[in-house]
């Protein structure tokens, strides 16, 4: 992944979701994905906050778009590996974010490791 193709995949990600738009969200993710987060374990009841799929990630989204309608993303810095991506940003509420994210070929996630600041 080139410095541009990153920069370029973080602004349409931050877009997206900044949109509110769940179905320009998905279009990031591929079909067998999985996602591993703490905000997962807080919204969905479960201690090890793993999502799979993109049926079960879209419901996720869903909950969390509904429980946070403010939500809002600034991009701090975006770091790149051959086939990774790290998007590091805020929300609208100052909490830092750290989103580890591995891409197939088709610059599609298919997994998502996400921390947040302490």
């Amino acid at each position: 992944m080139t410095e541009d193709e990153a920069r370029s995949f973080a602004a349409d990600w931050i877009e997206a979701w900044n949109s509110h738009d769940l179905d320009r969200i998905m279009t990031h993710y591929a079909e067998d994905l999985v996602l591993v987060s703490p905000i997962a374990a807080q919204l969905l009841n479960d201690p090890a906050g793993m999502v799979r799929g993109k049926d079960s990630l879209r419901e996720y989204f869903q909950k969390g778009l509904n429980a946070f309608p403010q939500l809002r993303f600034d991009l701090i810095e975006v770091m790149r590996g051959l086939s990774s991506i790290v998007l590091y940003y805020k929300n609208q509420r100052g909490t830092k974010s750290g989103e580890f994210m591995e891409l197939n070929p088709q610059r599609k996630i298919t997994r998502v490791v996400a921390n947040y600041s302490a």
